[in-house]
């Protein structure tokens, strides 16, 4: 192959990894790092110990445990005391997510989530809206109000709070956009490293290869990052106004932690290979000049050292 067909083509090559590595992390991160059950409730138990998280939860269960009482009351229960009560629901129900019953319902009730939204996505024959059925921790706090004493609570009504996490409008386009990802995750990655390492290969001047395939690896990091920031932003602007923005940025943030990781590291081995193939270019002309500086004094060294020999 001519030298000139030679280059272009790893040029080609080594854009074109360049181009697909950070979409081939995101593809895989969104395809194996979300659809594990273990990394995520591991990403997502810290939340159970960030105010913002806990406020939205406190009050989506507060309120679903006044509305119990208050449809109890109309039947003439417990009704008369709901405005007496209420302080004593909002501050127990924000005592019981300091708990470590709380941390461990946290962590049941993600992975519950988790495993309906997969179960949904991979199930063809699945319809209707995925839910999440706040009860359990609702009961949790009506034992807690027993325990502190306070009247009636025994006889609050545990109804079942179902908190909406996938529209059934929804599921099918994400389904497939689903399938597509399951697809994408695995070779996005291989192709952008079987252009990367076909790019070196064919490459003439194999060193320059290695150091734009190296900074464009870091450029793509750097993108991802970037692309990770506006996408936070737009996020959180975007929720409704009953949801927190702290909420859904802390949430946000653990979910995509291990993507900012894999960007940060992207970034930081493109630009390490990229010094080291800068530095090792003047490694061989440095060896070469002491070789030569050398080679007169080992010369002169040898002609002193003939008289010598030809005397003995």
């Amino acid at each position: 192959m001519p030298p000139r067909l030679r280059s272009a083509l790893s040029a080609v090559l080594v854009v074109l990894s360049c181009f697909l590595t950070p979409f081939g992390a995101l593809a895989a991160w969104a395809a194996y790092g979300l659809t594990d059950s273990g990394r995520y409730v591991t990403a997502m138990a810290p939340l159970a110990a960030d105010p913002a998280v806990r406020d939205v939860v406190a009050d989506t269960v507060g309120a679903g445990i006044m509305r119990g009482i208050h449809v109890d009351g109309m039947r003439g229960t417990v009704g008369g005391m709901r405005g007496t009560m209420t302080p004593f629901v909002h501050d127990a129900v924000h005592s019981f997510t300091k708990t470590e019953a709380f941390r461990l319902a946290w962590d049941e009730g993600n992975r519950a989530t988790h495993d309906a939204v997969l179960h949904a996505l991979r199930d063809e024959e699945r319809s209707g809206a995925v839910t999440v059925d706040l009860a359990p921790v609702a009961a949790q706090v009506k034992h807690q109000l027993a325990h502190e004493h306070v009247p009636l609570a025994d006889r609050i009504p545990v109804q079942h709070t179902e908190v909406a996490v996938l529209a059934a409008g929804e599921l099918g386009p994400l389904r497939e956009e689903f399938h597509v990802l399951e697809v994408a995750g695995f070779w996005l990655p291989v192709t952008a490293a079987v252009f990367a390492v076909t790019g070196i290969t064919v490459a003439v001047r194999r060193r320059r290869a290695i150091t734009a395939t190296a900074l464009g690896t870091a450029l793509g990091g750097a993108l991802l990052g970037l692309a990770l920031a506006i996408g936070r932003r737009l996020t959180v602007a975007d929720l409704p106004a009953e949801v927190s923005q702290a909420a859904g940025g802390a949430i946000y943030d653990a979910l995509t932690s291990t993507l900012r990781t894999v960007a940060w590291l992207l970034l930081g081995l493109g630009l390490t290979v990229a010094a080291t193939a800068w530095l090792t270019r003047y490694v061989r002309p440095a060896r070469e000049f002491v070789r030569r500086r050398r080679a007169p004094e080992a010369a002169a060294a040898d002609r002193a050292q003939q008289p010598t020999r030809a005397q003995a």
